[in-house]
């Protein structure tokens, strides 16, 4: 896209902690608010209406330790239970014990947990690493839930309809690949539970880069303009990502695998198309042979 996502910051700029004191998550920039919003709203891949308060953060993953802080409680007498289904995101059990945390800890595959206690499910849909769509597992009382929608966008899987949960995360280095700029950021529709997450990015970073936020929000702008304009000379973003993952896919099921033949309709699109998912789990199976 060239010059079209240029930033230009001069010396004096984004001096402060502060991006706007009026607004819940205070180091959030209103451009950036504004832009993810809009994009959201363009591929209606997730509810954003104004009672839903975006969390910006140092990418998901600052995000998902906020949200593990968020829903736990001090009061409770032992560390909330952590699940996830497996195959599951190979971080989150290296994320989740890390700080051995009096708040929380990990307890495993989702589809085992049999325990009559507090526990968050984490749940990544499209899947990180099989692709799968995914939904809650454990589905019982006293249960929260973190929904990780990072590859939920057009060149990844069909939008089929807006997600609407109480917890989402999203990053800057899935929906468009920039990696580098470390931004993420999270919808949420709990006042509480905002503030809370805000406490945690305060104490532990005091806010997100505000340079980061801007070069995010002029690119995540160009994109929308991009998807609202479909007369605009040449594909935008999505349509790109969708035909790069498309022809990939195809290469891949050539050497050995197979199309699981299941198509949708998106939304974002108006199209029928088959999920072009960013990872893919082979399992290999090693013989033995004995004489």
């Amino acid at each position: 896209m060239g010059d079209r996502c240029k930033v230009v910051i001069v010396g004096d700029e984004f001096m402060s902690y502060f991006c706007n004191t009026m607004n819940l998550c205070w180091f959030l920039l209103p451009e950036l608010d504004n832009a993810i919003r809009t994009l959201h709203r363009v591929v209606g891949n997730a509810m954003v209406d104004d009672d839903r308060f975006i969390i910006v953060g140092n990418g998901s993953t600052q995000l998902f330790h906020a949200l593990l802080y968020a829903l736990s409680s001090p009061d409770l007498p032992e560390p909330i239970n952590v699940v996830a289904a497996a195959p599951f995101y190979s971080s989150y059990p290296e994320e989740t014990k890390f700080l051995r945390s009096k708040l929380y800890k990990w307890a495993g595959d989702a589809n085992c947990y049999d325990k009559d206690e507090p526990y968050i499910e984490v749940v990544t849909s499209p899947n990180n690493p099989d692709g799968s769509i995914r939904g809650t597992v454990v589905n019982r009382e006293g249960g929260k839930a973190i929904h990780d929608l990072a590859y939920y966008w057009p060149q990844y899987a069909p939008i089929t309809s807006k997600a609407d949960h109480d917890a989402m995360l999203f990053t800057f280095s899935k929906a468009t690949g920039h990696a580098g700029t470390r931004i993420g950021w999270a919808i949420v529709k709990d006042k509480v539970i905002a503030a809370k997450m805000v406490k945690f990015i305060e104490v532990s970073s005091i806010g997100v880069s505000r340079e980061a936020q801007l070069r995010a929000a002029k690119i995540l702008g160009v994109i929308a303009d991009d998807c609202r304009n479909p007369d605009h000379k040449g594909e935008n973003l999505f349509q790109y990502g969708r035909r790069l993952m498309s022809e990939r896919w195809g290469k891949l099921r050539e050497v050995g695998m197979k199309s699981n033949g299941v198509f949708s309709a998106c939304q974002s699109t108006h199209e029928i198309i088959a999920n072009s998912p960013a990872n893919t789990l082979i399992q290999t199976l090693v013989y033995k042979c004995f004489q």
